[in-house]
């Protein structure tokens, strides 16, 4: 693929099976711009515009991004790819398509002060990291964010007492689930499904009351519609699990 990618890190003791919990300590913006682009086939929409960049200057002290006069965007920068290496019988794959190693998830939430858990495929995980964004929207639907160099602070943790099928999240907030497949709706039932098996496994709810839950608390979003596999994510709130006993 096109990413400008850092890695592959080995992290000692990852081993097939584990689940690797990544801290994202820090995400710095080096430079004061960033770049939107998108070509005549690529994006959501192909065929419908012509190809065009446009440079973004960055205020990196307040945080905001100068797309036109009187249009400010807020910075919150993360990285659009992060991930492991995958099974060896996936073989060698682009870039572009995230999967159940994590890589190109183009997830916005995932900023400094997040965690990301990835099923581990290989020895050593083989981390990765790059494509950098200042900002984004939920979508990513031209096929590229506010892309920009970054510098990334992370530790890594690799958890034996974790098995995971697909990547999960956790913000101070809310836990994320997430689903990725070509196709948007199975992408959406996917994320559906993980979001009842965590709230089964993980808050001990029957099934049924985990579907409920998830009809009426969960928020699901379109990740990004570009990448090949397309994205959708659940954002489950912390605060639905702090009631007192009784709901006094």
């Amino acid at each position: 693929g096109s990413h400008i990618l850092t890695g592959p890190i080995k992290i000692e003791g990852a081993e097939p099976g584990d689940v690797l919990e990544v801290r994202i300590r820090e995400v710095r913006m080096n430079v004061p711009y960033a770049w939107n682009s998108f070509g005549r086939t690529s994006g959501f929409l192909p065929n419908e515009f012509d190809s065009r960049m446009k440079i973004i200057p960055l205020d990196r002290e307040r945080k905001v991004g100068h797309f036109a006069p009187g249009i400010d965007i807020p910075l919150k920068p993360f990285f659009g790819s992060m991930g492991v290496a995958p099974p060896v019988s996936a073989g060698k794959i682009d870039s572009a398509p995230p999967g159940n190693y994590a890589g190109n998830l183009d997830n916005k939430e995932l900023v400094a002060g997040t965690t990301l858990f990835i099923p581990v495929h290989a020895p050593g995980a083989m981390f990765e990291a790059g494509d950098g964004h200042a900002a984004m929207g939920n979508g990513e639907v031209d096929i590229t964010a506010l892309e920009t160099s970054l510098t990334g602070v992370f530790q890594f943790i690799v958890r034996k007492d974790m098995h995971l099928n697909w990547p999960r999240a956790e913000t101070p907030t809310h836990y994320i689930t997430m689903g990725l497949d070509p196709d948007l709706t199975a992408a959406t039932k996917l994320a559906v499904h993980e979001t009842l098996d965590f709230l089964v496994n993980e808050k001990h709810m029957s099934r049924d009351d985990a579907y409920m839950l998830t009809s009426v608390a969960v928020d699901f979003s379109v990740t990004q519609l570009v990448d090949g596999s397309k994205g959708v994510h659940g954002m489950i709130a912390k605060s639905l699990f702090n009631a007192p006993p009784g709901g006094k």
